[in-house]
């Protein structure tokens, strides 16, 4: 399960290009703008930090921090309003080693509050195609 979630971000990102970046204002407003995305990044959090796999990662994070900037880049590339003002994926997530596992069990989190919030399949699979690409910046 957790490589066929690897596997379908990768291959969802690929897929989705062009058509994605005409549509994001409607994503956006699929996933209840600015508060809807809010809501959405604070129960992932909520699941991430009762997630053994993962938890550890999160200790000792600034959680409203990081809270306000996951919910910028979410704003962003769903073609909200938003400026994204954190560091690249890269420079923030370098030699935490992070591994694919990692990378899935957040991203289930984040399937699991989109669900909770009723954000449509599409949309969800739409933000999913925009942010897979991050997985190459994330993942060790």
């Amino acid at each position: 399960m957790k490589i066929w979630v690897s596997a379908a971000l990768l291959l969802l990102g690929s897929m989705m290009s062009g058509a994605i970046q005409a549509q994001s204002s409607e994503l956006y407003q699929q996933l209840g703008e600015r508060s809807g995305i809010e809501t959405i990044v604070e129960e992932m959090l909520l699941g991430v930090a009762d997630d053994e796999r993962i938890a550890h990662y999160f200790a000792d994070v600034d959680i409203l921090r990081l809270h306000k900037l996951i919910s910028e880049q979410v704003c962003n590339v769903s073609g909200g309003p938003c400026e994204y003002t954190g560091e690249s994926m890269a420079v923030s997530h370098n030699n935490l080693g992070i591994n694919n596992a990692d990378f899935n069990a957040l991203v289930e989190h984040l399937i699991a509050a989109m669900e909770q919030e009723n954000v449509p399949v599409s949309a969800q699979n739409e933000l999913l195609a925009l942010l897979a690409p991050m997985h190459q910046d994330i993942v060790e």
